[in-house]
């Protein structure tokens, strides 16, 4: 349920405490009485605030070439030359274009809206959105009403205005003919809140709520959050950091037991490994010598095709080889004979057209 606030005209050139206001909620009887009365009841809670039509000046921009909506600023050009103040000193409110592409807009003065503001945050009010009452009329026809001891005029009309009787008599032969006249101010309540969703909210621009509220709460809060994030990610990394380091250190004991079971007992793995591979870079010499020797002594004399050589440590050389018949595998193994290697010729198949076998060259014992 929203909460409504309404300041009188009266109260315009000297905003203070005193100044008369009347207060509703949704579907309740309003209530009139002095702002510094009303404080209490709205202190702390958001409010929708509607002012007096005599705070603002209404405007209807010519129609619009394109589609795409402009900025207020923009808007602000169109009628710069109907003001009587200088554009830079208003605030200038945009509503929804009409059929016809037209941009309703309400200019207040900044210095006022901004005393008006000020009053009403030194009594614990922050209003949620700010509407005017001439703006809140009914928007399917030309409406009128008496309200506070003026007459409101809107709705479909190309204006809003606030009238005393005098000017309404005189306004009328230029009003239409169907004006709907709500002449009950009891009832009028309901009617302006029933209107807000249409109506121009001069919450835009520096004046928005966001806007007001960015420099103290967001800030800290922004600030804050920054900082949590920070600090959870790095907990987050460093934990995730510590965990790949135990794993990668894991796999790396259990690769070098594998490489070297005979080192049984790991306690510098890094000066170990350093050690073996010191002694593997004298082993890994000789191994190569013996590889080459096989395949000058067997494997270049004959016609067999090399497809796959590993070395496995505790085993040799293992060499897959393919041949077209059986009789050149059985050349290869007169050679390996005569070249008095350690070799064994074995796992021999056949493939479609080809021999398969693996040629070992075993270690030196």
């Amino acid at each position: 349920m929203k909460t409504w606030l309404y300041l009188t005209a009266e109260g315009l050139n000297q905003p203070s405490h005193d100044w008369t206001c009347c207060l509703w909620q949704d579907n309740q009887e309003p209530q009139t009485m002095s702002l510094a009365q009303a404080a209490p009841t709205l202190t702390g809670s958001h409010i929708e605030l509607i002012l007096p039509m005599e705070s603002c000046s209404w405007w209807l921009s010519e129609r619009w070439p394109s589609r795409r909506r402009p900025s207020a600023q923009a808007l602000a050009y169109t009628i710069e030359d109907h003001l009587a103040q200088e554009l830079d000193t208003l605030h200038i409110a945009a509503g929804t274009a009409d059929g016809q592409q037209r941009y309703p807009m309400l200019a207040i003065d900044r210095q006022r809206l901004e005393s008006i503001l000020a009053l009403l945050t030194g009594a614990g009010i922050e209003p949620s959105n700010i509407y005017v009452d001439a703006d809140l009329l009914p928007g399917d026809q030309a409406c009128g009403a008496w309200w506070f001891g003026r007459w409101i005029v809107g709705g479909t009309l190309e204006a809003r205005l606030a009238l005393d009787d005098e000017a309404r008599q005189t306004l009328n032969e230029t009003l239409p003919t169907q004006m709907n006249w709500l002449d009950e101010p009891s009832q009028l309540p309901g009617v302006l809140s029933a209107n807000a969703a249409r109506a121009i909210n001069l919450r835009q621009g520096q004046f928005s709520l966001a806007q007001r509220r960015w420099p103290v709460r967001s800030v800290l809060a922004a600030l804050v959050a920054t900082v949590l994030i920070a600090w959870a990610f790095t907990l987050t990394r460093s934990h995730f950091l510590e965990q790949e380091s135990a794993r990668l250190y894991a796999h790396s004991v259990q690769r070098f037991k594998s490489m070297y079971p005979e080192q049984t007992r790991i306690v510098d793995l890094a000066a170990q490994l350093k050690a073996q591979l010191a002694k593997d870079g004298v082993s890994r010499t000789t191994q190569l010598a013996r590889l080459r020797g096989l395949a000058e002594q067997v494997i270049g004399g004959s016609s067999v095709e090399v497809q796959r050589i590993e070395y496995r440590i505790g085993e040799g050389w293992k060499i897959q080889l393919t041949a077209n018949t059986f009789t050149e595998l059985e050349q290869l193994r007169v050679r390996s004979n005569q070249s008095q290697l350690p070799i064994k010729l074995g796992n021999t198949s056949k493939d479609q057209n080809r021999v398969r076998a693996v040629l070992t060259l075993e270690e030196d014992t």
